[in-house]
């Protein structure tokens, strides 16, 4: 039977499951996908934790994963811009790591045939968040911007963004992240107390604009060296936004297709490299959450579904069921 990742109750990566379930049959407006690569996010975790239990509330026994990107395997009713073995990116909350999901077609983005399906399956979440983030503070040619937790899923991504749009980028990290970074074109620089000397001594014309992508003070940085509100974006701080009036540019409000598309076409072109710090069976979900929640992955975690091996027979199999 199909496999799903549940939770029957708030606790630690123990309390993940992985349930033989139903094959779900798509409804009106939906498609059939089956799953090959899922990602693990922070947010998932702290879901699964119940710390946003009063925003949302699980319904046990709840799924798992944002996220994911596979093949379509059957249309509902109404659907005639995809066919069956098309591969797709998509978007569903606590359901995407299963090996089969449906999702409205209007979720779905078609996958560049030349990006892996590891590269596909973060770009409708860390990827739109990203690319939420830079649209809010609105980088322009030669200005500079501070990007935090610059190496993690969401900052790796950030930072590129950035400087696609000509500006100087500034990423925190720890000193275990410099060679990547720099790599990236990003100047790094360390994480911590001192951190606003340090930033001053790098850009002594003044910082332009701030992505926090971490919390833990980057807002009042920003702040406290001049950047304006308006310039300043975070995902991770929601006090900061009430108290300064700061962006919050983030996944939940900037989702479309369109999107997605760009992010992909921009990762084909070799504009945009999604950074992989692990592909992991859906058997080890509990160590890839393990990973991600200890926030220091350089780059994104991501569960394989579907063996490399695998993977052209079942694509072929469900094109001849077309």
């Amino acid at each position: 039977m199909p496999r799903a990742v549940k939770f029957s109750q708030y606790g630690g990566v123990d309390v993940l499951q992985i349930h033989d379930v139903p094959r779900p049959d798509p409804g009106s407006g939906e498609v059939l996908v089956r799953v090959a690569v899922a990602p693990v996010n922070p947010g998932e975790a702290g879901i699964r934790e119940g710390v946003f239990a009063d925003i949302w509330p699980a319904h046990f026994p709840e799924g798992q994963g944002n996220d994911f990107a596979g093949w379509v395997a059957a249309l509902g009713e109404g659907v005639t811009d995809f066919a069956a073995g098309d591969e797709v990116i998509s978007y569903l909350p606590r359901a995407a790591q299963a090996d089969y999901v449906a999702a409205p077609a209007a979720t779905l983005t078609p996958k560049p045939a030349d990006i892996s399906f590891e590269e596909a399956a973060p770009l409708s979440a860390v990827g739109v968040t990203a690319w939420a983030g830079v649209h809010a503070v609105d980088p322009r040619p030669g200005e500079t911007v501070v990007v935090s937790a610059a190496a993690g899923g969401v900052g790796s991504l950030a930072v590129q963004l950035a400087r696609l749009r000509g500006a100087t980028v500034i990423g925190t990290a720890g000193p275990g992240n410099a060679d990547f970074l720099r790599s990236l074109n990003v100047v790094p620089v360390q994480h911590g107390p001192g951190l606003a000397d340090r930033l001053r001594a790098l850009a002594p014309q003044g910082i332009d604009a701030y992505i926090d992508t971490f919390g833990g003070g980057n807002v009042d940085t920003a702040i406290a060296l001049g950047v304006l509100p308006r310039r300043i974006n975070t995902i991770a701080d929601g006090r900061a936004v009430a108290r300064y009036g700061v962006r919050s540019g983030a996944q939940e409000g900037s989702f479309s297709r369109e999107v997605v598309a760009e992010l992909a076409d921009l990762v084909a072109k070799g504009a945009l490299t999604v950074p992989l710090a692990a592909v992991l069976p859906l058997e080890d979900v509990r160590e890839a959450y393990r990973r991600v929640q200890g926030r220091h992955t350089r780059g994104k975690i991501v569960l394989s579904l579907v063996p490399d091996a695998e993977r052209a027979a079942i694509a072929a199999s469900l094109k001849n069921r077309a």
